[in-house]
């Protein structure tokens, strides 16, 4: 009797154990059979720019994260997953297709998208059953780059993005989780759920009370604020009944490297600090387990297909991670990873490499190979160790083996028609540029990382107002690196913002000249010239570009205000169209077209075009409640109907909007004069003085000095 009473008390001490507590599986012998079922509802968490070592389970060093470090416990951790492209577009592709880069053809943000013939997890889930939803964070991920292929909703109501802005637009975490929970409110059958947080990304700003709490480290302070609002879904997900009837997985398109190696973000190098990420898949039923076999974020779709009773389609580069759960037996290979964005976009040199076991190779002029059993910081390269050439076959092999014959590769080249056409309206002179196609130690991307940090830390003075040093510092890095493309668009916008558009123009000029045929930098300077109030040359140069590339909404966009700034106002609302047709949820189009209808009350003074302008106003505020220009063109309508109060209220909310937006002080301000309120209209002219004076033209500054004295400043 006290032998089998110490043998319960041994097997209840063991189940304890086991269901308490992660199990450690590499090549165990563990075998616990996962149940697959068709019925379970899915989750998929990709949280932006999360580092592997911001989360509590796998670091205790920055930043605490209880409520995923309580997912992380209930879930199979893995802690050697990679991801294929450290950046954000390329790597949800790569998620949601099961596919890389090689194969689906998007290596970079700008200028692709996931075309219609490509399956995606959300197609095959909704093919099998599912209601599909998306919620996203930021403007990489909007609709019109492919990956709304599948969801019934595609919430990418984060705001409006300008195509001159420097940084992307984002909404912070509560403002995605929310309408996501709302979603799954009204779920009665199966469900799948992709939720994108974007708040790790630059700019860190964590709202309060992490911004104090973490003030010494603004980015493990977005982590933290995170964490937090991802404890009320699964609060809710709890409270529903769903949390245990629901795979969740909870993973990072890519890391930060926050100085590492010299790299101050990402996108650029493909060390571990950008590369390694999180990945937990909780599946209802199962004991967790530590996992310590390389796997990458392809194997996402099919462990999905896996788990949920899917065929998975026979194209997919991925694997099933099931295998691995199991504790069974899982095929070593290579992880194929790629940087290509100072290739593409710096005509620098292209970074491709593999792992396979512990082994890491970094192809490029100097080559890097990594012991990642010993060395997962990458202190150590060993290449000189190793012969460098067989690495590279290799390499090749692995690239010919992914790379789909039929991918269709982004159209950045001008044909010879276009440049013909280019030439003749004297935009620039010469042959197109072809990209290098051999590469020296003068390329290397370790060799040319001062001037990326240098662009980097230009763009923060711009942030902090140092217009005259950014400006000074911009120019410097071009004469460096002439095919540095962003840098000849950020020097203009920054131009454009200190009231000198003919600056903008003359960079945007140059930009073309030393890197002619450059698609990004011709479009550019097509949306440039429309700013510079130049349309008939915006409309050569755009119709161009959109003979190039007939999928950009803001081709389109651009080319309506340019046309509706010549007077042509047939082909403007037809081109607003076609950018709607592209991109539904385009708040700025919504709102070209309301100031093209106000446009036509003013000439014909008919009811139908001011209700119009009314109509597209009010869409364009219900997709973003902070698009300043709707409300300035809604004061502008209430204006022209004499109602001067309601005018005026509605540029107050532009300013609230916007507070930086000089036309509606402008509008106040001669609105106030005219109803005879001379103090209210100083106050607002004083206040551009105040504020904006060095952005104006020299015929603003001197309509303004004009104002300021017809409403009783004397000076």
């Amino acid at each position: 009797m006290k032998v089998r009473f110490l043998l319960l008390i041994f097997l209840f001490s063991v189940f304890h154990f086991y269901c308490g507590k992660s199990v450690s599986r590499d090549d165990s012998n563990l075998s616990d059979d996962i149940k697959r079922d068709s019925s379970y509802n899915v989750l998929l968490i990709t949280i932006d720019t999360l580092r592997f070592d911001r989360l509590g389970v796998n670091s205790d060093k920055y930043v605490k994260t209880p409520n995923i470090d309580r997912l992380a416990k209930r879930s199979f951790q893995f802690k050697r997953a990679f991801t294929h492209n450290p950046i954000t577009l390329p790597s949800h592709t790569n998620i949601m297709t099961g596919t890389t880069s090689l194969y689906h053809g998007i290596s970079d943000n700008s200028g692709y998208i996931l075309k219609k013939r490509f399956l995606t997890l959300a197609e095959k889930l909704k093919n099998n059953g599912y209601e599909t939803g998306a919620f996203v964070g930021a403007y990489p991920l909007d609709s019109r780059f492919g990956l709304d292929q599948g969801f019934d909703v595609y919430d990418d109501n984060y705001g409006t993005h300008n195509a001159l802005e420097m940084f992307f637009v984002e909404r912070r975490a509560d403002k995605v989780i929310e309408p996501a929970v709302n979603w799954i409110s009204g779920k009665t059958g199966k469900w799948f759920c992709w939720i994108h947080l974007f708040d790790p990304h630059q700019p860190y700003m964590p709202p309060a009370p992490y911004n104090e709490k973490y003030s010494h480290d603004l980015y493990s302070g977005e982590v933290a604020y995170v964490d937090n609002r991802l404890g009320k879904l699964f609060d809710y997900l709890k409270k529903r009944d769903d949390f245990n009837k629901t795979i969740i997985i909870l993973t990072a398109d890519h890391g930060e490297a926050l100085g590492e190696k010299g790299e101050k973000t990402h996108a650029y190098f493909a060390y571990n600090a950008t590369i390694h990420i999180p990945l937990i898949i909780k599946v209802p039923g199962t004991i967790p387990s530590i996992i310590l076999r390389n796997v990458a974020t392809t194997d996402i779709f099919p462990t999905i297909c896996d788990l949920t009773r899917m065929q998975t389609p026979s194209y997919i580069q991925g694997v099933s991670l099931i295998p691995l759960m199991e504790g069974k037996e899982f095929p070593e290979r290579y992880i194929y990873f790629e940087s290509l964005a100072p290739y593409l976009n710096r005509g620098w040199a292209p970074l491709r490499g593999f792992i396979k076991r512990d082994e890491k190779f970094i192809d490029l002029p100097i080559r890097e190979f990594y012991d990642l059993k010993s060395d997962m910081k990458e202190e150590h390269n060993l290449i000189s160790k190793k012969n460098g050439g067989n690495l590279a076959y290799e390499l090749n092999k692995l690239i010919v083996k992914l790379t789909n014959p039929d991918r269709e590769q982004r159209a950045d080249k001008l044909d010879p028609e276009a440049e013909k056409k280019l030439k003749s309206l004297g935009y620039f002179t010469g042959s197109i540029k072809k990209r290098k196609k051999k590469f020296t130690v003068k390329d290397d991307l370790k060799t040319l990382i001062s001037l990326q940090n240098g662009m980097l830390e230009a763009l923060a003075m711009y942030q902090s107002g140092n217009f005259r040093d950014a400006i000074s510092s911009l120019k410097n890095i071009i004469s460096k690196s002439p095919g540095f493309l962003a840098l000849y668009s950020n020097l203009a916008n920054i131009y454009k913002e200190t009231g000198r558009i003919g600056d903008a123009i003359s960079i945007m000029e140059k930009g073309i000249k030393n890197n002619p045929g450059e698609l990004s930098l011709l479009s550019k300077f097509g949306i440039f010239l429309v700013e510079a109030n130049r349309p008939l040359k915006a409309v050569e140069v755009l119709n161009q570009c959109i003979k190039l590339r007939d999928y950009d909404p803001e081709f389109f966009n651009y080319l309506g205000v340019a046309y509706y700034k010549s007077g042509q106002f047939d082909l403007a609302l037809k081109n607003y169209n076609r950018a709607l047709e592209l991109d539904k949820n385009y708040a700025s189009v919504f709102n070209n077209i309301g100031s093209l209808y106000l446009s036509m009350f003013r000439k014909q003074r008919d009811e139908k075009s001011y209700n119009m302008a009314i109509e597209y106003f009010n869409k364009a505020i219900e997709i973003d409640k902070k698009l300043s220009s709707a409300y300035n063109g809604m004061g502008a309508a209430k204006y022209f109907k004499n109602d001067i109060d309601g005018a005026i209220e509605e540029w107050g909310r532009a300013i609230d909007s916007k507070p930086d937006f000089i036309d509606p002080y402008f509008s106040i301000g001669i609105a106030s004069l005219k109803r005879g309120d001379n103090e209210n209209a100083y106050r607002y002219f004083l206040l551009i003085k105040d504020k904006f004076f060095s952005k104006l033209s020299l015929d603003e500054k001197k309509r303004l000095k004009r104002l300021l004295s017809e409403s009783g400043y004397q000076r």
